[in-house]
C-alpha cells in the first residue's frame, strides 16, 4: 500500500509511520514542522514539507490524516487558528483524498467530542464539545461524513481518549503525562488546574497506532481508549512513584475547556475491528518514563 501520513514527524503520525514501514508499505509524511520533528521521518519514507492549511495533492491508497492543532488551551486563545489546520487542513486533505481515489483515516477525539459525560460514552452519545478544539474537529468530522454521503467515499473517523507515551511534546498542554514526566525528572514544580479529581480515558500510543491500521478500510466511527477513568491526582501519583519522587503537585484554577469526566466506550472497534488496548497504564507509564 502507497499511505500518506499527515503529521508524520508528530507524536502519532511518527508512531504510525514507522508501522507501516515495518510491515512494508510505502510511505509519504506530509508536515510543516510547526510541531513535528524532522529527525522523526525516516529515511525510507518520502517527505513533502506543505502546511496542510494550504491544498496539496498526493498519490495514495490510504491517507492517515494526523495533522492537527491539538492543545485545547490553544485553541480556546486562538480558535482561528485552531480551525484552520483542524477544519481547513481536513477540507484539504478530503480534496487531495478525492482527487487521487483515497480513502482518508482521520484522527478526531473522543474527549475533547463528547464534552462532559455520565458514563462510557459510545459513538451514539450526545457530542457536547467544551472547548474550541473539541468544535473543530466535530466540524471536520461532519465534513468526512459529508463527504461519504456526497462522493461515496468510505471514509473513517477514529476518536481517540487522551493518548501518551515516547515522542510526545511536554510543551503541549494536552500532554499531561509528558509534562508530569518532563518536570518530575528535572525536579521543577508539578501544576494540576482544578482539584484533579476530573478523570480522563488514557490510552498507550502503541494501541493507536494499531487501532488506525486496523481501521482503514473500514467507512466507520470508532471509540478508541479503555474504558477506565483515572482522575489527574492518581496520575500524578503514578508518575511520581515511577520517577522515584516523593512530591505532592501545586493546584492552579480551573481553566476553560477542561471536562470534568471523559471516558470512552470502545465496544464497537472491538466488535468490528478486532482492536482491544492491550497495554496497562502502569506498564504504559513505565515504557513513557523510559523514553525520557
Amino acid at each position: 500500500m502507497r499511505a500518506v501520513v499527515t503529521g508524520g514527524a508528530g507524536f502519532i503520525g511518527s508512531h504510525v509511520v514507522d508501522a507501516l514501514l515495518e510491515r512494508g508499505d510505502e510511505v509519504v509524511v506530509v508536515d510543516d514542522f510547526s510541531s513535528g520533528r524532522r529527525e522523526r521521518v525516516p529515511q525510507e519514507a518520502e517527505l513533502v514539507e506543505h502546511d496542510i492549511r494550504r491544498p496539496y495533492e498526493v498519490e495514495a491508497d490510504t491517507i492517515f490524516h494526523l495533522a492537527a492543532q491539538a492543545d485545547v488551551g490553544t485553541s480556546m486563545e486562538q480558535p482561528g487558528f485552531d480551525a484552520e489546520v483542524n477544519v481547513v487542513g481536513t477540507v484539504n486533505t478530503l480534496e487531495a483524498a478525492r482527487a487521487c481515489g483515497a480513502e482518508v483515516v482521520f484522527s478526531s477525539t473522543g474527549g475533547a467530542i463528547y464534552g462532559d459525560v455520565d458514563a462510557p460514552a459510545n459513538e451514539e452519545t450526545s457530542r457536547r464539545p467544551v472547548s474550541a478544539y473539541g468544535i473543530a474537529k466535530l466540524c471536520a468530522e461532519e465534513y468526512i461524513a459529508g463527504w461519504n454521503r456526497i462522493y461515496g467515499t468510505s471514509h473513517t473517523v477514529l476518536r481517540f481518549a487522551n493518548v501518551y507515551g515516547p515522542r510526545q511534546s511536554p510543551a503541549l498542554e494536552g500532554g499531561v503525562v509528558s509534562i508530569f514526566m518532563e518536570r518530575l525528572r528535572s525536579g521543577a514544580e508539578t501544576l494540576v488546574f482544578g482539584d484533579g479529581e476530573q478523570t480522563r480515558d488514557y490510552v498507550y500510543v502503541a494501541e493507536d497506532v494499531e487501532a488506525a491500521l486496523a481501521s482503514a478500510g473500514s467507512s466507520g466511527v470508532y471509540n478508541v481508549g479503555t474504558g477506565l477513568e483515572t482522575t489527574v491526582n492518581e496520575l500524578h501519583r503514578l508518575c511520581a512513584e515511577i520517577a522515584g519522587v516523593d512530591r505532592e503537585p501545586i493546584h492552579r484554577e480551573p481553566r476553560a475547556g477542561d471536562a470534568r469526566r471523559s471516558v470512552l466506550d470502545a465496544s464497537r472497534a472491538q466488535r468490528e475491528l478486532g482492536w482491544r488496548p492491550r497495554t496497562s497504564l502502569a506498564d504504559g507509564l513505565r515504557h513513557t518514563w523510559e523514553s525520557f
